[in-house]
């Protein structure tokens, strides 16, 4: 096995993902042959990844280990995250084992069915690693939750057996950091406490010096060492992002030539689709969150994936967005539906066997004459792929269930493996499609937003997430004893 440490956080939304990308990135222009690994994610922000030994193999990851292979520089596998949870609902997930559906269960079979996923998390663990020099680890939630420990696959369930050195990830922003790190130390049991080597500070605002005697006083209480103090990383906002938390702080910026206006659906599913769009200079992304209306002024719409097709349909009416956006095609705007989007934009949505719940079908916005039925067989690829409208060259994947047809879909928006795809209204201004990473692709952006009466930036959004990972490695490298970090690994 390839030597491994660990990254584990105070709390969700710490700043693990970017950290471990960040470390990743570090390692490889140190020359390291780096791999990521999380056993255990819960996002509905997937991503396609290869199943090594099957050739024709893909499933599914979290897309925050996509992320970090990419910083590694290495083609992502199911094994860095062989456990993923994607909600469906409030108490319940669908269950992804090493790249595939595993199958659908609530908070409390969850927890039950812990034990038999351990085997595939110690499988893919002996795998990852294969040829690498060094794997680096991320945990989910918090260690502290001791009423879970039992069970844990995720954080010191997973390091102790594996014997992973563990540092630990506070969050100054969110306050509470030194209450945070020394309570931590003080609820984990003494197996569990022996695993961490020490911990860094993550997103700090101002100068780093006034936390001095914060590490004196969590040296006090805890016998750790600090591996560094991290500042606040604005270049992490050009990173893709993974947990849908980040959508509740984003604020809308200056106004801008092109307002798009994205509803923050219920189960929101890779609204990463949207970060091309956000760092073009003359467009402004907009998430409106519920119980606010869709902006008149916003030029165009995107209704973005979904984990859950019709729940999220029946909550769009609820919050009246199906008038706004009825509205917005009067005054002329322009709409795009991704995935789940794209099928919201139908006339119906059915689901005879009960995939998603059970309500089994609802009716569509019917802003494309088309129907979806949903079916048991997910697909899930990554796709060569075409613009009709613009003959351009797109690149993206498709995770996705449910089978779309009707008239509008003569109107094909893209070609998928050769294959048509998606629909178009007859005015041309609705346009659907089942292709995630649409708006990637640069020259593609930059015709459908010259079709919009906006100039795109010419920006290359690929280059800018690997100089972002740079930039990000540098800074680690700066404000962390990144020499100390990765000779902790065993």
């Amino acid at each position: 096995m390839a030597k491994a440490i660990m990254l584990q956080g105070t709390g969700s939304d710490v700043g693990k993902t970017v950290l471990v990308a960040g470390l990743c990135r570090a390692a490889k222009n140190r020359g390291l042959k780096v791999r990521p690994f999380k056993p255990q994610n819960m996002s509905n922000n997937a991503a396609v990844a290869d199943i090594p030994g099957d050739t024709a193999g893909e499933g599914e990851i979290g897309r925050g280990q996509w992320l970090q292979a990419l910083a590694c520089g290495v083609r992502p596998t199911v094994h860095m995250n062989p456990v993923l949870l994607k909600p469906q609902s409030d108490i319940g997930s669908q269950v992804v084992v090493q790249g595939k559906v595993f199958g659908e269960a609530r908070a409390r079979d969850y927890q039950a069915m812990k034990a038999r996923l351990m085997d595939a998390v110690l499988n893919s663990w002996a795998k990852v690693g294969e040829g690498a020099d060094l794997v680096i680890v991320e945990g989910a939630g918090s260690p502290a939750e001791i009423n879970l420990r039992s069970r844990d696959i995720a954080n010191m369930g997973f390091a102790t057996r594996a014997n992973v050195p563990v540092i630990l990830v506070g969050d100054i922003d969110r306050g509470g950091v030194i209450a945070s790190v020394a309570g931590t130390h003080l609820i984990l049991p003494e197996e569990d406490r022996r695993m961490i080597a020490g911990y860094l500070i993550n997103k700090f605002r101002g100068d780093v010096s006034l936390f001095d005697d914060g590490i004196k006083a969590i040296e006090k209480f805890t016998g750790w060492r600090c591996f560094g103090v991290v500042p606040w990383l604005k270049t992490a906002g050009r990173l893709p992002s993974e947990d849908s938390v980040v959508l509740e702080r984003l604020a809308s910026g200056e106004r801008r030539a092109l307002k798009v206006a994205v509803p923050m659906l219920a189960r929101i599913a890779n609204f990463d689709d949207l970060d091309p769009l956000k760092a073009e200079p003359q467009v402004e992304v907009v998430f409106v969150p519920p119980g606010k209306r869709l902006p008149e002024d916003a030029g165009l719409v995107v209704v973005p994936g979904s984990k859950s097709t019709i729940g999220d349909l029946i909550k769009f009416r609820e919050n009246g967005w199906d008038r706004d956006l009825a509205a917005h095609r009067k005054r002329g705007g322009h709409v795009v539906g991704i995935c789940g989007g794209y099928q919201m934009l139908g006339r119906m949505v059915r689901d005879p066997d009960g995939i998603e719940g059970s309500v089994r079908e609802a009716e569509g916005l019917g802003l494309l004459d088309i129907e979806t039925v949903m079916e048991p067989e997910k697909t899930v690829r990554n796709s060569s792929a075409q613009s009709v409208q613009f003959g351009l060259p797109l690149e993206g994947y498709e995770i996705h269930l449910g089978r779309t047809t009707g008239p509008d879909t003569a109107r094909p928006s893209t070609i998928l493996n050769g294959a048509e795809d998606g629909a178009v209204s007859a005015d041309g201004k609705v346009i659907g499609t089942y292709l995630h990473g649409l708006f990637s692709a640069d020259a593609f952006r930059a015709a459908y937003l010259e079709s919009l009466g906006v100039k795109g930036g010419g920006i290359d959004y690929r280059a800018d997430v690997e100089k972002a990972l740079d930039e990000i490695a540098a800074e680690l490298e700066r404000h962390l004893d990144c020499d100390a970090i990765f000779g902790l690994a065993r």
